[in-house]
């Protein structure tokens, strides 16, 4: 269970990343409250999820999660380059996630 709710913090890290595209400096308040509700949530999985995983590797999983999912809703989403070695080097971090899976 730990490490379900450890990918759905992950998760909600990527919807915080992606709503501070658009609080405006905090102006923007559907931004602004939607930000504030995903990094709460985020930051409660991951304290929870801790509490069962290792610290080091919940944090490196967690934020793995967060940052493949930012780089991706970017290209999908906010037309960010889309190169072979951008790609390439998500797998890489994708498969350090896995690893880390394995091995904890």
């Amino acid at each position: 269970m730990a490490w379900f709710l450890l990918i759905i913090g992950g998760l909600f890290e990527v919807g915080f990343t992606t709503s501070l595209r658009f609080v405006d400096g905090f102006r923007n308040w559907p931004w602004t409250l939607a930000f504030l509700a995903s990094v709460t949530l985020s930051m409660g999985l991951l304290e929870y999820a801790a509490r069962t995983i290792p610290m080091g590797t919940a944090y490196a999983v967690w934020g793995g999660i967060g940052a493949v999912g930012t780089v991706v809703v970017g290209m999908a989403f906010f037309a960010e380059p889309t190169t072979t070695v951008r790609v390439l080097l998500i797998l890489v971090i994708v498969a350090a996630i896995a690893g880390l899976r394995l091995t904890a």
